[in-house]
């Protein structure tokens, strides 16, 4: 059984950092693009970063460019978000997926998702 496990998220100040992970299971993902999303009440899911199945040809939103980082572990089968200058408007659950397709900034490619871990940025 597949399964998508975040950790990581947490309360914060504005300004500070926080590191997510996404721990993968019951599979290996090391050829699939790995990618992180969020939600915030009373909104879509949106995208905010994505790495290619190599690790090449990191991927964000506009507005978390210069302050989140995407990486990946193939071996510990784990993906982080590094993300820094945190502001209010970052607070959301926060969901990793996995996907085959190259359009991965579209939520409807992704193939399975974790759980979330709700990030809350305090101003």
């Amino acid at each position: 059984q597949v399964q998508l496990v975040e950790s990581g998220g947490g309360l914060v100040q504005a300004g500070g950092s926080l590191r997510l992970s996404c721990a993968a299971s019951g599979r290996t993902f090391s050829t699939h693009h790995r990618g992180w999303f969020r939600q915030a009440p009373g909104k879509e899911r949106e995208f905010v970063a994505a790495i290619r199945w190599d690790g090449g040809h990191p991927y964000y939103a506009d507005f978390v460019k210069g302050r989140f980082t995407i990486s990946r572990d193939n071996a510990k089968n784990t993906v982080y978000l590094q993300m820094n200058s945190l502001k209010a408007e970052d607070t959301a659950i926060y969901y990793c997926g996995v996907t085959y397709s190259g359009t991965y900034y579209r939520h409807k490619e992704y193939d399975y998702w974790g759980q979330g871990t709700q990030v809350t940025v305090s101003s």
